[in-house]
């Protein structure tokens, strides 16, 4: 069966799991720490620890955290992230490969869910702590192969990819699934969204937000 026959525009999502991409190093970060462990305020969540709480009150289903980088001791050092750790729906897989790119945490994660049976993944990043709870609950509704999160007209995430298109992701790269959105737009259904997609990559952006 060729790829163009392969997938049906009109899939739709059953059994969801939740994906944050979380493996990077974070070298634009220039601070001891990792950028996902630094706070947002003084008192006030970790990067990861806000994104995984969005993600977990979207109420889609379970939760995997791909991480690399960052092992999971690490995560655990924090005591409010340790807790949401713990949480039933939470599990977090290492990707080896993690430093050949993007695409590869996105492979881990496709084989979970496959295990967990799951007819889709819905997919952010652990460093977009702002993105909204109904973004995620939005695109999990999405009704095509290729879900994606818009913001004022721009593509972000998260991104919900149906079962039928995880045999078409790219194995390696830093693009995730933005190669094949590129490569298969008709595959692609856009869903405007409420929230910012604001990443948190250098210790400029994560200023700029605090003073904002």
């Amino acid at each position: 069966m060729s790829e163009e026959s392969a997938v049906s525009p009109g899939a739709t999502t059953g059994n969801v799991v939740v994906v944050l991409l979380a493996a990077g190093a974070g070298n634009r970060f220039k601070e001891i720490e990792h950028k996902l462990l630094a706070r947002l305020t003084a008192t006030g969540p970790t990067i990861l620890e806000q994104a995984l709480t969005r993600a977990l009150d979207a109420s889609l289903g379970p939760v995997l955290i791909i991480i690399g980088a960052l092992d999971e001791a690490a995560l655990r050092a924090d005591p409010a992230l340790a807790r949401l750790l713990d949480d039933d729906r939470v599990t977090v897989r290492h990707n080896p490969d993690w430093a050949a790119g993007q695409a590869t945490s996105v492979q881990v994660a496709v084989t979970s869910a496959a295990a967990l049976g799951a007819d889709a993944i819905v997919v952010g990043l652990a460093d977009q702590p702002f993105i909204d709870v109904i973004a995620w609950q939005q695109v999990a509704q999405g009704l095509g192969p290729i879900t994606v999160a818009t913001y004022d007209g721009r593509r972000s995430n998260p991104v919900k990819l149906h079962a039928s298109v995880w045999g078409l992701l790219s194995a390696s790269g830093d693009e995730g699934a933005r190669v094949l959105m590129r490569q298969r737009p008709d595959l692609v259904v856009e869903v405007p969204c409420p929230g910012s997609p604001a990443d948190i990559d250098t210790v400029e952006d994560l200023h700029r937000w605090q003073n904002n």
